[in-house]
């Protein structure tokens, strides 16, 4: 496995080839780009006013403009969940203190449905950004970050807590700092991982395309430029062809994205596999062998390469060498550091303990004791919704996941399948399933299990192909020669090797489940509404009524039931995966 220092290195053994073609289509396509981009950038920042911002239209040449906004949002918020991924899941695993108290945050933020919220975000983004459209963009940022984020925090951290114990103890040995071991063996051990889960998190923002771009405020509706405004819009109007073109037009963009990113990074991943013996059969990208023909974009990467890790070299070489220091020659600092986090957390604590009762009084105002009863009762439903969502996708796409990850020619053209069944927002659905489900009587409280499904089951995808695709060919080959098969692959291979990464994806999924019943609990096409029993639609009707109470209460009672599960449930999976299930 090649550590961080060839993270950029493209094509191995560098050849002087000169300016040639494919450096002047790279050189045109950046130059493009960087024009788009910063045209769609002015166009975030303009005037923002309720009466006079511009209303969205559902003219077919508008698509193109709205789908380069949506994209534009969706690649700014994985930036966010990039590097809040690497911050906040390098900290959880190096920290104990700071682990007690991220783990608990993040099991209930991936789940607790920011939707919910939107009225909130909205409202605090546009006081912050007063008069430009920025507070409205900076809100639905948001809603699409907490859509990636999650997924990709937790299949990081759990790479990281799963690295061999070989490596650390040559981390040891060699007297490595904090900041070699990340790029030495910590991050290339988690790429394949992160790479996987980027796929998913990124496909799974589409998820809030709809919601994000198309804000209701307090009964009042806001819509932004966007492709999911667009379908809103269709939904709302019944226009079958502008609701058709639009989901085709998210297709054609998870297509290209796929071949002109993915496919080239997860080519790229594959030589931080950790194994002896070299794999026969290798992922191509085509755009990566058109990459690596360009002398511009071979210079370049080797260039910032050189720069990026020269600059980190020398910062953490110094920052790590005088905090030892202090830390060695004054210890009573050490333990200012102590008292500090120690002060920090309890001012945490008080706040929520505060705003807790804030919302408690508010709660026992609104609402009687049989309302909070039913309330309790709809997030039992949407309970055995989740959990029937998660054994069934388990069971059916586990062995799928294995058979693709096993298999890096097959995953050449499934790749792109999963990616697009993976990025289909449940709403663009609607105008099919609303009609499929009232022309053959299907109860919405059945029929919302296949649209939670349809938005997060991927998620168990993603992760057990993460997981077969690392498993190392040295492995492979020893279970052929002791003609392991069926049963007995799975047991003494297969399972124990792709169990971390399915623990990763299941409690991802549950946890998206969660967020995604607000939507898939209550479907509409036009004047049409089907609505099933449950606590996503309870949500969804008392967000639009502005019924705050009932937002607070049903909020908080998911937020019990997540928390509850997480540490009956995934926690002790999660502990099973790191202590016994290790690539040692």
């Amino acid at each position: 496995m090649n550590s961080i220092k060839q993270i950029f290195d493209l094509a191995g053994p560098k050849e002087k080839r000169g300016f040639n073609f494919h450096d002047f289509i790279v050189i045109a396509a950046l130059i493009l780009i960087i024009w788009i981009i910063g045209s769609l950038g002015r166009d975030m920042t303009v005037h923002f006013s309720k009466d006079d911002f511009p209303e969205i239209s559902l003219n077919y040449w508008n698509i193109p403009y709205y789908a380069a906004r949506s994209t534009l949002r969706m690649f700014i918020a994985y930036g966010a969940s990039f590097f809040f991924t690497l911050i906040i899941g390098y900290t959880a695993v190096h920290s104990q203190r700071a682990r007690t108290l991220i783990l608990p945050i993040l099991d209930v933020l991936q789940s607790v449905p920011v939707l919910g919220f939107l009225s909130v975000t909205v409202t605090g983004f546009m006081a912050l950004f007063p008069g430009s459209a920025l507070g409205i963009e900076m809100a639905s940022l948001f809603a699409i970050f907490t859509g990636q984020v999650w997924n990709m925090t937790f299949g990081f951290y759990h790479s990281l807590v799963t690295v061999p114990s070989d490596m650390k103890e040559a981390g040891s040995v060699f007297k490595l700092n904090a900041w070699q071991k990340f790029k030495t063996y910590e991050l290339p051990s988690s790429a394949i991982s992160l790479v996987w889960n980027s796929m998913m998190s990124f496909g799974g923002g589409w998820f809030f395309v709809v919601q994000s771009e198309a804000i209701t405020v307090l009964n009042q509706q806001i819509k932004l430029p966007g492709l999911g405004s667009y379908m809103a819009l269709a939904i709302e109007k019944e226009n079958r062809t502008a609701a058709v073109l639009a989901t085709l037009t998210m297709v054609l963009i998870v297509i290209i994205t796929d071949q002109l990113i993915w496919r080239p990074v997860v080519a790229w991943s594959q030589k931080f596999r950790m194994e002896q013996v070299e794999s026969t059969q290798v992922m191509k990208s085509w755009f990566l062998e058109f990459l690596k023909k360009s002398e511009f974009i071979r210079n370049f990467f080797a260039k910032m390469n050189a720069a990026i890790l020269h600059f980190f070299d020398t910062f953490f070489a110094f920052v790590l060498t005088k905090a030892e220091a202090k830390i060695t020659k004054r210890p009573i600092r050490k333990k200012a550091l102590d008292i500090f986090a120690s002060v920090f957390f309890v001012f945490c604590l008080a706040l929520i303990v505060y705003y807790s009762v804030v919302v408690v009084r508010e709660i026992k105002t609104g609402l009687n004791l049989d309302q909070i009863q039913q309330i309790f009762g709809y997030g039992l439903l949407t309970m055995g919704r989740v959990f029937f969502m998660v054994v069934a996708a388990t069971l059916i796409w586990t062995p799928i996941g294995v058979w693709i990850g096993f298999r890096p020619r097959v995953a050449t053209f499934a790749q792109p399948l999963a990616q697009i069944a993976a990025s289909f927002p449940v709403n663009m659905t609607f105008p099919f399933v609303v009609g499929f489900f009232v022309s053959y009587n299907v109860s919405m409280n059945w029929g919302s299990i296949l649209l939670i499904a349809l938005g997060t089951q991927w998620y168990i995808l993603f992760n057990v192909i993460a997981g077969a695709s690392s498993i190392p060919t040295d492995l492979k080959e020893s279970a052929a020669i002791f003609n392991l098969k069926g049963f007995q692959l799975w047991k003494k291979l297969i399972i124990p090797a792709i169990f971390p990464y399915w623990v990763t994806g299941a409690c991802t999924a549950a946890g998206g489940a969660w967020n995604a019943s607000i939507v898939a609990e209550l479907a509409t096409w036009g004047d049409k509404k089907l609505v099933a029993d449950g606590l996503g639609s309870f949500i969804a009707r008392a967000t639009d009524k502005g019924d705050w109470p009932a937002i607070f209460c049903s909020i908080g009672i998911m937020s019990i039931f997540v928390i509850v599960i997480n540490k009956l449930l995934w926690r002790n999976l999660y502990g099973l995966a790191e202590k016994k299930f290790r690539l040692d």
